[in-house]
């Protein structure tokens, strides 16, 4: 099926009405987890619940899985995953690297998906195997196609990653053996990396632990715009885990080489 970019538009303006009034204001923020730190705010479950209402009035027949509440109608064919902010660190830290993720799945794939930064009037999406952005630095020419670097070796890439403490044991070791190899890191950049990745600004995300809600809207901007995106073990990415992105097929096949050497299994 073909999403119309309107739709991701009509998605985006709602999630922004909730989000935005509650950027950079003293808003409570509870927390998921005992023994860490998993923020939620009001802002992603009225964000979420405003998504959740648009998806169901256009495809009723579509199944829903969001971060915030859960699945319905999960083993339809067709199922909207949502990350209502992701980033939420970076939101109630008042830094705009968040962003709102839709994507659609068609039978496990995703085949089309938005993020939406609402701060800096930016949209970034994929439909029908074309990635394009929206914003304030295209507003004179409207959409504007994403393409890829077409960097191929480590030693000119640029690396991103939330932070190399989610690494442990032997993938901290293969994550710092990778950042060694390139040309510069950067952290904490959350959705914010892959659409950059899709735009030719940075070549490399890695990251570990994530969900199928942290990813599934992105693979098909990233994958579009001519990159490749993979589970550490180099299987499909809708279901989250450890994921390597990379703008070229080369460049990803670097970097799955060094963070796997010297391993006989390459799934550790």
């Amino acid at each position: 099926m073909t999403v119309k970019v309107e739709f991701f538009r009509r998605i985006a303006e709602a999630a922004a009405a909730e989000t935005l009034p509650r950027f950079r204001q003293s808003g409570d923020v509870a927390n998921k987890v005992d023994g860490g730190f998993d923020p939620v705010t009001e802002a992603d479950r009225e964000a979420e619940k405003a998504i959740r209402a648009l998806i169901r009035a256009e495809y009723p027949d579509h199944g829903i899985l969001g971060e915030e509440f859960g699945a319905e109608n999960a083993s339809n064919d067709h199922v909207w995953i949502i990350d209502p902010i992701d980033g939420t660190r970076s939101f109630i830290s008042g830094i705009p690297l968040w962003g709102t993720l839709v994507g659609l799945t068609e039978r496990g794939d995703a085949i089309a998906g938005m993020m939406a930064q609402p701060f800096t009037g930016e949209l970034f999406y994929a439909i029908g195997g074309e990635a394009w952005a929206e914003g304030p630095h295209g507003a004179a020419g409207g959409a504007r196609r994403l393409t890829t670097r077409k960097t191929t070796s480590l030693g000119d890439a640029t690396l991103c990653t939330t932070t190399p403490a989610l690494f442990q044991g032997d993938r901290r070791v293969a994550y710092d053996r990778l950042e060694k190899a390139v040309q510069l890191p950067r952290y904490g950049t959350d959705c914010y990396a892959y659409v950059m990745l899709a735009a030719g600004n940075i070549d490399l995300v890695v990251e570990v632990g994530l969900q199928s809600y942290d990813v599934a809207a992105l693979i098909p901007i990233v994958e579009a715009a001519g990159g490749v995106m993979t589970e550490w073990n180099g299987g499909p990415a809708e279901e989250g885990g450890g994921i390597v992105a990379a703008a070229t097929p080369e460049l990803h096949a670097a970097a799955m080489d060094m963070l796997h050497a010297g391993r006989a299994d390459p799934s550790g």
